[in-house]
């Protein structure tokens, strides 16, 4: 991906060294922009000298984003290292080491279990957001890329009802934010990842995942691989998109043969 400059790029949620954060974090880095990444636990600065052994330039913040003290302090560590924020690829959410999800079903589901998978999902992404923008309009330029999910936009499976409605807000999010902020250089898109294989999957969710089209789940550098596109600099004419990154498994069928 070429760039007329060197961006900076935040990634949140990029704690995990197999997760679809890291890998985004890498990508981007690769592709020549210089990394902030963030977690809710120390072990993002292991995943910052990784990057930094790569010969890529890099800093981490351990931070809550669902408060906006941490999030202020992701978008200080950023102008503080690298003078701004160019790109912001929001990929924080429920599988947080600090916090873990609790799901529960339209029957069980309890207002706190309710407000907290809301709050990891969908708010994370929207105070990030509203940090960047200010800076973004000022530079007339700015990449966004929500990692939603097939679960909520897409399809659904039973008992985790609060994740599917914060995802399918996420897009929702995408498309309005992308509407508000498109006259300023700014775009912004979602990728919906299927059934990925990364450190949290399960033996059910690989299962699921042998049975799509492609015959496997996918990995978290084929999910960075869209991020990577969205973030670009030649991606400036698409904006409020959704990419669905899950082997052809939410158009099949026929299921079950």
């Amino acid at each position: 991906m070429a760039q007329t400059r060197q961006r900076t790029a935040i990634v949140t949620g990029a704690g995990s060294e197999h997760g679809i954060g890291f890998a985004a974090a890498r990508a981007l880095a690769a592709a020549g922009m210089r990394t902030v990444i963030t977690s809710t636990t120390d072990r993002i600065f292991d995943r910052v000298e990784t990057l930094r052994r790569g010969g890529f330039e890099a800093a981490g913040v351990v931070a809550d984003l669902t408060q906006q003290a941490g999030v202020d302090a992701v978008v200080a560590a950023a102008h503080d290292a690298f003078g701004g924020v160019d790109v912001l690829v929001n990929n924080a959410g429920m599988t947080s080491m600090s916090d873990p999800d609790d799901p529960g079903s339209i029957d069980d589901l309890t207002l706190e279990q309710w407000h907290a998978s809301i709050e990891r999902n969908l708010t994370t992404s929207f105070l990030m957001i509203r940090a960047v923008i200010p800076g973004m309009r000022e530079a007339q330029y700015g990449r966004i890329v929500n990692v939603a999910s097939v679960s909520g936009p897409v399809q659904a499976y039973a008992g985790d009802v609060a994740y599917h409605a914060a995802k399918a807000g996420v897009v929702g999010m995408t498309r309005a934010t992308a509407i508000d902020t498109a006259a300023a250089g700014i775009t912004v898109n979602a990728v919906a990842p299927g059934w990925i294989e990364t450190a949290s999957a399960s033996d059910h969710e690989r299962a699921m995942g042998q049975a799509t089209p492609v015959g496997r789940s996918g990995t978290a550098d084929e999910v960075a691989h869209a991020i990577v596109f969205l973030a670009g600099e030649g991606a400036s004419y698409i904006t409020g998109q959704l990419i669905t990154v899950d082997g052809a498994n939410s158009i099949n069928e026929e299921r079950g043969a």
